[in-house]
């Protein structure tokens, strides 16, 4: 994309959508976020594909000077600093970092996104919002449970907005949902929920051992992980496939959909949560995570109901990847692509579809793939952001959220180590009640010389 389609693009942006938002979700106000005296420094920890993407979406919505780009892969590093010349007004070149330490140590940024692989999400937050910046973390938010707890104690500690990429919660069909279906009251009472991804998203193979690229830190890659024997480069997803450096489907997709309804339905931390799952076809390849989980996170008369498979087909090809909520009343059932309402008895079914990213911006179609056929929530979880930081309020995907979401699915897989074993969560205490074996595995062993963080020693 070159700089005059960027500024094209942007300006159809703020002609066209954010008026919609800004007097919808933020009234008046939204539309002085758009325009500040001064652009917002900016900082990225991870250039792959998905951080590029946070950075190009905030970019569109508020005037930045990407400041610094920090990545261990010198030729990702290359390619997101000349794009990231193109994406503020001075065209200044980033500084360039290996080590997101040194990176943060100048305490020059007002933001700091984070696009990194799962297992450096915790490190890397706490480090930023020490160095004062306010940070765009994606999701899942940590890799083990203390984790989290000490992300959400170093953002108060430090009175830092953190909003996660749980972004479903800002996608507009969705937040029309939950008005119009279930705060309206068409649902009537609510007490079960199914949510699915039947996506072949489990990434497999037999890939052979292979020298690391000079150009490719592999130590710092893994850093407080364990360190994998070398067959190709980790972050082109094939880190997805292992448990060592994420939580599997749940992570990736269940944190998702359940963050969704979490929202949806005003619900907290679940009473119980309990999972089985397994390879249990997908078994000739590398991959350590489940092809097969099925969880439930329990609720007072409410069941929220986990399932995915990376194999075979979906049980609704509309609904691949989706909750159904259900109600005495009716079903609303909803995905990234539409949703539908379908009431018990007469009554007439409501179905909304989304317009998506590439309809609504086509100028951002073949930018690197960063169009999507998802609705686009991206744009509006950006705008929350900042005025989030401008007012000093909590986003909608604020750190706990985040936390209570990404903590939920990595109980349900320790509940799935455990054999199914049913797991209650104090976040007071940090325990699994009366459960000493399941309390041990909410924090995982780091590599030396990485110190994990906890809600004391942020």
């Amino acid at each position: 994309m070159n700089d005059k389609t960027f500024h094209i693009n942007r300006r159809h942006f703020l002609m066209s959508a954010s008026a919609a938002m800004a007097y919808s979700s933020l009234g008046a106000y939204g539309l002085d976020l758009l325009f500040r005296d001064t652009p917002l420094r900016v900082g990225l920890i991870g250039a792959g594909w998905f951080g590029k993407n946070d950075l190009f979406r905030l970019s569109q919505v508020a005037d930045i000077e990407v400041v610094s780009i920090c990545d261990v892969d010198q030729h990702m590093l290359d390619d997101a600093v000349a794009q990231a010349q193109q994406w503020h007004k001075s065209g200044k070149t980033p500084r360039k970092y290996n080590d997101y330490r040194k990176m943060l140590a100048e305490k020059d940024l007002d933001i700091v996104i984070i696009g990194t692989p799962d297992h450096w999400h915790a490190l890397q937050m706490i480090e930023a919002v020490r160095s004062g910046a306010h940070v765009y973390v994606e999701k899942p938010i940590s890799v083990d449970v203390i984790e989290g707890e000490a992300m959400v104690a170093a953002a108060r500690k430090y009175n830092k907005i953190v909003q996660v990429g749980t972004q479903r919660v800002s996608t507009p069909h969705l937040i029309d949902a939950k008005k119009s279906i279930v705060e309206a009251g068409l649902l009537g009472k609510i007490s079960h929920v199914e949510m699915c991804c039947y996506i072949h998203q489990r990434v497999d193979g037999n890939p052979p051992l292979e020298p690391v690229p000079d150009w490719f830190d592999y130590e710092m890659w893994c850093g407080p992980a364990p360190k994998r024997p070398y067959d190709g480069l980790p972050h082109i997803r094939w880190w997805r496939a292992f448990n060592e450096y994420g939580n599997g489907i749940l992570g990736d997709m269940c944190i998702h959909m359940y963050d969704a309804v979490r929202w949806t339905l005003d619900l907290g931390w679940p009473d119980r949560v309990r999972s089985v799952a397994g390879i249990y076809v997908q078994k000739d390849g590398k991959s350590n995570i489940s092809d097969t989980q099925h969880a439930i996170f329990e609720y007072p008369e409410l069941n929220c109901v986990w399932q995915h498979r990376t194999w075979g087909t979906s049980a609704d090809p509309d609904y691949p990847w989706a909750y159904i909520i259900y109600g005495e009343k009716g079903t609303l059932k909803a995905s990234t692509r539409q949703y539908e309402f379908i009431p018990q008895g007469d009554g007439g079914r409501i179905l909304k579809e989304a317009i998506t990213e590439g309809e609504q911006f086509p100028a951002d179609i073949g930018d690197n793939g960063r169009a999507t056929s998802s609705a686009p929530p991206s744009r509006w979880h950006m705008l929350d952001f900042l005025a989030a930081i401008d007012k000093n309020e909590r986003p909608v995907s604020d750190i706990e959220q985040g936390h209570i979401s990404t903590a939920s699915c990595i109980l349900a897989n320790i509940s799935a180590e455990l054999n199914g074993r049913p797991l209650q969560y104090d976040p007071k205490t940090r325990t699994v009640v009366g459960d000493e074996e399941a309390t041990r595995m909410l924090a995982r062993e780091y590599r030396k010389p990485w110190v994990h963080p906890t809600p004391e020693n942020v």
